[in-house]
Formats: structure tokens, C-alpha cells, sequence
């Protein structure tokens, strides 16, 4: 949820306007919004806090982080947050766990990222305790845990879903080891490689492939009329977006684990995102989504300075032309 061009207050109101839109529709699976923190590329640090208003505004769908970033949190903190969400939705959570992509993010807060690898699986350990136990006793390096009572729970047993934020194809066999849905923002052909990985660990594990987890990319997405009045739309909030994603690397001279291009042609040409007419999009989708393998298609719908009415009909078009379409030929 990067910074739009409104006032903050009307941004959350009118992207939870969009929300609602989404579980109206009945083609969405689940909603997922990113954490990220003194940037505004992410105005919404805290996940909990605008996913709780999610959960009251929807019925049927789905929603989670991608990613809580968990050596922001005391895991036993986030353990409550966790359960409270899945009560309050009635079992609706999708939990997405990470370390952190950005190192400048989470030194803001004193965290050594390179620590977070460590950070990140003495947390879930926790988290995975508190799932199946009455009590919690952990001692690890960043983390002491005596004799904790587990007085809440989660709706959804034995947890929520867990997804994960795959950056790097070489971390594609843990995470399948670990039955993890996972998403990637990255180009079809390097997808390819996490989803023929997940697909091979998940085989020789003897698991059935008809069960396998959800393996996503993320792709922004533009849908109009015609495709010259989508591209234009595209490459505006585009242009607001990379500049919202590379502040805080440009300010503090580093630089991002991700190549995202400087124009959503190069972008699209390098098959990292759709705009156009229904029948461009769809076009577009279909090939990305064969190359790259995957079962699952993150859409960014709003990004940069979209309204919500351009956001909207964006969706309108792609429920009614695109979506159905995909799901057919899948």
C-alpha cells in the first residue's frame, strides 16, 4: 500500500472500499498487504491494524501479511495478534512470515538484518509452539520463553496458512520442505525455477500433487477500455510506485535485492506486469502465467497514483473478462 496522492485517512478508507469489492466479486481468493516501515512505499507498518478493519469489512475473503516481518515483533506479542485475527474472521487468516527484505527498514529499529535469518526461525519456532501447545518454553539466542500459558488460540487448526516471500530461487527447497505457500516478485522465467523446485521437492517428499501449496507471483495490473489509455494509466502510478520503492535505498545509498526497471513498458516487456485492454491483459496473464508455472496470480490492482475509480474499473473488467477466461484455460 504505498502512499497514494490523498490524504492518508481517505487512502484507507477508499482501499478498504476496494476491499470489500474484492470479496463482493466471489474470484478472489485472499487479500495481502505488504508491511514496510519510514518509507512510503508502505503505509501500512502495521499489518494487524488495518487487517483487523478487513476482517469486519468482508464475508468471504481470505487476508494476511506478505510478510509480518518477525524480527519486528516479540514472537509471544505477535502469537496474540495472530490468534485474535483468526477469531475475529472467523478462520480467514493467511499468515505470511518473513525476515525483512529491506536491511535499511529494519536498522531503523536496531536490527542487524544479517541477524534476521537467525531471528526469523527462533520466532516461528515460537509462533509454531503456541499453535500446538498448551504452554511455551523456548531458549534460544534472541529469544527466552518460561512456562508460557497459551490462553487464545487459532480458529484455523492446526494454524492459519503460512506463505512465505521467496527473493532468492535457492530458498525455494526449505520453504517446500515446509509445506509454505509462497509468492515471488520476480520475472516469469526465474519463477520458473522456485515453482519446477517446489514442484520436485513436494514429488520426492511423496506428497500428493494435487494438494500442493500455493506457488504465486505478483504483478501489476492496469485494466481499461482500450490499451492506450491503460498504459498511460500504468505508466503514471508506475512512475510514482518505483520512486516510492527506491527512496530509502537512493537516500541511504544502497542498494535492493529486487531490479525493478524505471518504466512500466520495460516492466511489462519483461513480463513483470499487464496493462491494456481486457483482451491484451488477458493475453498477457495467460503467457506469464504458463512461463513462470505458477497456480496462484497475485494482482495489484492499486499502486501510485490510482484512484479508486481507475482501481475499480480495473477490477470490474478483469471479474468479467479476464478472470474467467483464466481460470478455464488453466
Amino acid at each position: 500500500m504505498d502512499r497514494g496522492g490523498q490524504p492518508l485517512s481517505r487512502q484507507y478508507a477508499e482501499r478498504l472500499t476496494l476491499v470489500e469489492a474484492y470479496d463482493r466479486s466471489g474470484l478472489f481468493h485472499a487479500y495481502h498487504v505488504a508491511e514496510h516501515h519510514s518509507t512510503p512505499l508502505g503505509m501500512s507498518p502495521s499489518p494487524s491494524v488495518f487487517l483487523a478493519a478487513v476482517s469486519q469489512r468482508t464475508q468471504r475473503l481470505r487476508f494476511g501479511p506478505m510478510v509480518y516481518t518477525l524480527g519486528l515483533y516479540h514472537p509471544l506479542r505477535l502469537f496474540e495478534e495472530i490468534c485474535m485475527l483468526d477469531q475475529m474472521s472467523g478462520g480467514r487468516l493467511e499468515l505470511g512470515v518473513g525476515r525483512g527484505i529491506s536491511p535499511i527498514e529494519v536498522g531503523f529499529y536496531g536490527l542487524d538484518h544479517a541477524a534476521g535469518r537467525d531471528m526469523f526461525e527462533e520466532a516461528l519456532a515460537i509462533l509454531r509452539q503456541g499453535f500446538e501447545s498448551s504452554t511455551i518454553d523456548f531458549a534460544g539466542r534472541f529469544y527466552q520463553l518460561h512456562n508460557v500459558p497459551v490462553v487464545l488460540n487459532v480458529a484455523q487448526r492446526p494454524h492459519p496458512p503460512l506463505w512465505y516471500g521467496v527473493t532468492r530461487p535457492e530458498s525455494t527447497a526449505a520453504v517446500a520442505q515446509q509445506g509454505m505457500n509462497v509468492a515471488c516478485n520476480l520475472r516469469p522465467s526465474v519463477v520458473r525455477t522456485v515453482t519446477d523446485c517446489y514442484r520436485a521437492e513436494w514429488q520426492a517428499a511423496g506428497r500428493d500433487p494435487a494438494a500442493i501449496p500455493s506457488m504465486a507471483m505478483t504483478r501489476h495490473i492496469v485494466v481499461a477500455e482500450d490499451d492506450d489509455e491503460a498504459l498511460a494509466l500504468a505508466r503514471q502510478a508506475y512512475a510514482q510506485w518505483h520512486r516510492h520503492f527506491y527512496l530509502l535505498y537512493n537516500r541511504y545509498g544502497k542498494r535492493s535485492m529486487l531490479d525493478y526497471p524505471e518504466s512500466f513498458d520495460e516492466l511489462q516487456g519483461r513480463g513483470e506486469a499487464a496493462a491494456g485492454s481486457p483482451a491484451t491483459v488477458r493475453a498477457l496473464l495467460e503467457a506469464q502465467i504458463r512461463e513462470a508455472g505458477v497456480n496462484y496470480l497475485m494482482c495489484r490492482l492499486a499502486f501510485g497514483d490510482l484512484t479508486l475509480e481507475q482501481s475499480l474499473r480495473s477490477l470490474d473488467l478483469l471479474t468479467r473478462e479476464v478472470l474467467p477466461a483464466l481460470a478455464a484455460s488453466a
